[in-house]
């Protein structure tokens, strides 16, 4: 038999103690994950984000995970054939590449995840913005200077899509038959065509529409760091638009924050943006009062 008062095994309940103030107060709320980068192709991290998940909910947590999956789309599109066209960095997304995200986001990718979940114990149910109506997306209005003229022109960017509407019908239901719900960001237009969306703009929207305690941006940086390259551990939009002004922010850092802005303001309490290739980061964040990654509130 082993020894009860051994110092790692009085870390560890120690560990759970400092914890319980944090799970009280997060029972019954609502987190939702947006989980992606190089984190999802790494199968040791992706046991370690199913045994988050799976631990948020048992401690009463009402997780709802959002996953991108970009890489996979564009290796699939290599595999079977279809030239990407990019403008500006941002895909555009044709008919035939339209399908293909579809079949690799909803089908691959997700149901992948939901066997994660599984395997650590949990019960999860894959579905897509499509179902249930969940999702009603709008087609995506971007422009781009002509660099001679300078004069803003329309880019059309296909089946690209923006959240004009969510039903949170399906999710708390999913939620609340003890399971929890793994979403494709894939939605529907109001003429019944499919659109492709960013996994970061979908997850901010669900979270807004669920009054979320928490979204979760997993990235591959650590979070927001300052000109000294140190993590900003909190932050709110007058600040965020400060960094951009001066430069300390940039790049694809810049859509990311948008997106926990419009959630903040729209109804999730707070978001926050950490590193998913650290092990157990949500975690980290969750429950200790040093935190891992950088909060935004409204501020």
């Amino acid at each position: 038999m082993s020894n009860p008062h051994h110092p790692a095994l009085l870390a560890k309940a120690e560990t759970l103690v400092d914890a319980l103030p944090y799970m009280q107060r997060y029972a019954g709320r609502t987190f939702v994950v947006k989980y992606g980068g190089h984190a999802m192709g790494d199968p040791e991290k992706a046991v370690d984000f199913a045994e988050d998940v799976v631990l948020l909910k048992a401690v009463g947590i009402n997780v709802v995970v959002v996953h991108g999956g970009g890489p996979q789309i564009g290796a699939m599109l290599k595999k079977v054939g279809v030239e990407s066209q990019f403008i500006d960095g941002l895909r555009v997304t044709d008919k035939a590449t339209a399908e293909v995200a579809e079949m690799v986001l909803s089908g691959a990718i997700n149901k992948e995840i939901v066997g994660w979940i599984a395997k650590a114990g949990g019960r999860a149910m894959g579905v897509s913005g499509k179902d249930g109506g969940m999702v009603t997306a709008r087609k995506v209005q971007r422009t781009k200077k002509d660099p001679d003229s300078l004069i803003e022109q329309v880019v059309d960017l296909g089946f690209v899509g923006e959240p004009e509407h969510i039903d949170t019908k399906v999710i708390e239901t999913i939620s609340g038959a003890g399971m929890i719900p793994v979403i494709a960001p894939i939605a529907a237009g109001p003429d019944g065509g499919t659109y492709n969306v960013n996994a970061d703009t979908m997850a901010g929207a669900i979270a807004a529409a669920l009054g979320a305690s928490r979204l979760f941006l997993l990235t591959d940086v650590p979070g927001v760091l300052d000109k000294q390259g140190k993590l900003m551990t909190d932050l709110t939009p007058a600040a965020i638009a400060g960094l951009k002004e001066d430069g300390t922010i940039s790049g694809g850092m810049i859509p990311k924050l948008e997106t926990c802005i419009h959630a903040v303001e729209a109804g999730c309490e707070a978001a926050v943006v950490l590193d998913g290739r650290v092990s157990h980061a949500m975690l980290l964040e969750i429950f200790t009062q040093e935190g891992a990654g950088t909060l935004i509130r409204a501020g």
